[in-house]
Parts: structure tokens; C-alpha cells; sequence
């Protein structure tokens, strides 16, 4: 066992010294350095920036939760069999009321979100910047996710709490489980609701910020809008796709060639 541990160990340190990882380490930072580290920091706090702008922002207006079936809040795993439970009873209005309920008061949640994101991107170091642009697909919403879960949580919480409250929808609930609670041979279920819709609000804003940060890493649709980005994700390509990257600019310089 010993010695399997110690040849494991020497593998590791002949693997982190090899030629190749060497040369794929001198590549990153040669392609980085090739437009400046403030250049770098500056793209990736752009890109999270137009993430939270274009999708975040979203999700605050009217329906922003309700109508986009990616982040829809449904009823949970508990409360559905109260909802299949009143619709054979003919209360249907009365669950379509507290789903429509839940998902505005998401809505209401997410205009708290914006300032706790924007902290986090003016927080962001050069590192952390390097990380993202070659950490993988979801690097950047991962950085969001560590540094804003705690602060989104205690900001939506409360928020939610009084959303459901405002609109009425804490008594709809209330209705609805104490109307399912009182049936013959069913199993009670909690009434209690807002930990549930916050921890769904806020995986629907990470989801929408990975849709972006997918978007701007595949440049889908021309996400890649201004010359920023299109300089600073450069370098993801080349790391993830040379071979495309080399043959561009083989055929570039053969156009100027033939020219």
C-alpha cells in the first residue's frame, strides 16, 4: 500500500513537470498576457455583467418566472399531491391561484439581486478572472454562485416572506394545505413555504446566468457584442479549439498571399 502511495505520488509530480503540461501552462499564460491582465479582468467582469443585465433582469418583470418554463417555480414534491388532490375536487382555480403566487413572489424577490451580484463582480481579482475564462462552461456562474449564495439567501428570504404575505398568497397556501390537511386518510403536509421558493428562486438565477455564459462562451448569436469579448474569449478558443483556430489564420494568410 506504501508503495503504491509513493509511486502515485512520483506519477503526479512527473505528470505536473512534464513537457506537455508545462507547455500548456507557458500557452495560457503567454495567451493572457498577450492583451494585458487588466484586459482580461476587465472582459470577464463584462461578461458577467451583460449575464446579469440580459437574463437576471428578466426574471424581475411580470411573468419573468411564471411563463419561462427553465426557472418556473412548480409546486413541491408535498404539496403536489394536494394540487392533483383539489383538482379532482374541482378547485383548480384555487391551485393555479397559489402557483401563480409562488412564482410572483420570485419575481418580486429577484429586483434584491442585482446590487449583491454587482458587489461580487467589483470584487472579482485577476485570478479569479483567469480561472473563469478557462475554468469551463459554467465557470463564471459557478464564481457567482460562491460568492453570492449566502448574501442572495438573506436577501430573498425576508423579501419572499413578505411578497407572500402582500399578495395573499401565505393565506392561499394556507387554505390549500389546511383544505388537503382535513381530508379523511391523508397524510398532513407543512405549510410553511418560503425557504422552498427561495431556494428555487435562486437555482432560476443561476440557470438564467449559465444561459448567458453559454451564449457568450459559443459566441450564439453574436453574443460576443462588443470588441472586449471578442478579444478575451479569443483566448478560451484558442485553448479549447487550436486546430480551428490555426486553420483560420492559415487561410487568412494564404488570402493575403494570393493577393
Amino acid at each position: 500500500m506504501k508503495k503504491t502511495m509513493i509511486a502515485t505520488a512520483i506519477l503526479f509530480c512527473a505528470l505536473a513537470n512534464s513537457p506537455i503540461v508545462n507547455a500548456q501552462n507557458n500557452k495560457t499564460s503567454n495567451l493572457i498576457n498577450s492583451i494585458t491582465q487588466d484586459k482580461v479582468a476587465k472582459g470577464l467582469k463584462e461578461a458577467l455583467d451583460k449575464g446579469i443585465s440580459e437574463q437576471v433582469s428578466k426574471l424581475a418583470k411580470p411573468d419573468g418566472f411564471l411563463k419561462n418554463e427553465l426557472v418556473k417555480i412548480v409546486m413541491p414534491a408535498e404539496f403536489q399531491k394536494v394540487d392533483k388532490t383539489l383538482r379532482k375536487l374541482g378547485m383548480g382555480n384555487l391551485a393555479d391561484q397559489g402557483l401563480t403566487l409562488i412564482n410572483r413572489a420570485a419575481e418580486d424577490a429577484v429586483k434584491e439581486a442585482t446590487p449583491i451580484f454587482v458587489d461580487a463582480v467589483k470584487n472579482m481579482t485577476f485570478n479569479d478572472a483567469k480561472d473563469i475564462l478557462i475554468g469551463g462552461q459554467s465557470a463564471a456562474t459557478d464564481y457567482l454562485k460562491k460568492s453570492t449564495t449566502k448574501s442572495l439567501y438573506e436577501k430573498f428570504s425576508p423579501v419572499i416572506k413578505s411578497s407572500l404575505s402582500d399578495v395573499g398568497a401565505d393565506a392561499i397556501w394556507e387554505k390549500m394545505s389546511t383544505t388537503y390537511n382535513a381530508l379523511p386518510l391523508v397524510s398532513p403536509v407543512p405549510t410553511n413555504l418560503t425557504d422552498y421558493i427561495t431556494n428555487q428562486t435562486m437555482d432560476g438565477v443561476f440557470k438564467m446566468i449559465a444561459v448567458e455564459e453559454k451564449n457568450i462562451r459559443e459566441n450564439i448569436t453574436g453574443s460576443r457584442d462588443t470588441k472586449l469579448l471578442k478579444d478575451v474569449f479569443a483566448i478560451q478558443d484558442n485553448l479549447t479549439n487550436p486546430s480551428k483556430n490555426n486553420t483560420s489564420n492559415n487561410s487568412t494568410k494564404k488570402q493575403s498571399k494570393n493577393k
